[in-house]
């Protein structure tokens, strides 16, 4: 009885998610056929997917989304490097603790938003200042909690290295890393969800590069084909799922016994 019971709470589990959506869809689809809704204002999914295919076939869709893409990881990627590194010597080192946390306190909470002007004077409209945005808005959530992470390591793992006779660079990378990897890995996918924020909104806020889904959104706005609009949102919604289920697959590769440990 048990048995069958956990099962049918794991099918649920897996079904529920799907049926909700499928369920959204359809009463969207209902209701805009039954009260006339001007598509202008709220169009029917069936439309959204009309127009979504044309962006697929032209081969538009494809193009804006990889631009974005490769500007999002390209700043992750200078971010998770430069995050991670800092936040290892933040946490081994009191010295750059002491002197790095009144340079995150201070620029932490900025608007990262509110930098874009001021990159574009910098940097001009081109690629470098959609990247930087990036790296810089990925950056503060991974060594913040790079830094968490090291700093509460359980110290009896650590004089349980030292009575077994581990040398400090052994205790770092063997006990250290390895225990801060949950906090670590839940900074980076806090930096790749601001991170995709960001360089979209970059992307809507001028450029010379007309490209990219930031682009693809304003531009459809401002000639108000709202189908187009929906397109691109419900692209950039897969898009970020698809990340974010790529990043906890990858957690489970890098480090298994993060999921071991929480069964």
């Amino acid at each position: 009885m048990k048995q069958s019971s956990k099962q049918i709470a794991r099918l649920a589990e897996r079904v529920l998610p799907t049926l909700s959506i499928v369920l959204v869809v359809v009463v969207w689809e209902f209701v805009v056929r039954w009260r006339g809704i001007a598509p202008i204002f709220l169009p029917a999914p069936s439309s959204i997917a009309v127009y979504l295919w044309r962006m697929i076939a032209d081969g538009s869709m494809e193009y804006h989304l990889g631009v974005t893409l490769l500007r999002i990881f390209a700043g992750f990627f200078v971010a998770a490097v430069a995050g991670i590194a800092l936040g290892l010597l933040m946490g081994m080192s009191r010295i750059v603790a002491r002197v790095a946390d009144i340079w995150i306190a201070t620029l932490y909470p900025l608007p990262k938003i509110s930098l874009i002007p001021l990159l574009i004077i910098w940097l001009g409209t081109g690629e470098a200042y959609r990247i930087v945005i990036s790296a810089i808005t990925a950056f503060f959530p991974i060594v913040m909690s790079t830094y968490v992470g090291i700093r509460q390591v359980d110290r009896g793992l650590i004089k349980a290295a030292k009575d077994l006779g581990a040398g400090t660079r052994q205790i770092q990378f063997k006990v250290v890393v390895p225990a801060a990897m949950p906090s670590i890995l839940n900074g980076l996918q806090l930096g790749m969800g601001v991170a995709i924020i960001l360089v979209v909104a970059a992307e809507m806020i001028g450029g010379s590069s007309q490209s990219g889904m930031g682009y693809l959104l304003i531009s459809a706005g401002q000639v108000m084909e709202t189908e187009r609009v929906f397109a691109a949102l419900v692209v950039l919604a897969v898009m970020g799922a698809a990340i974010i289920k790529l990043q906890q697959w990858s957690d489970r590769k890098i480090a298994p016994w993060i999921d071991q440990g929480n069964r």
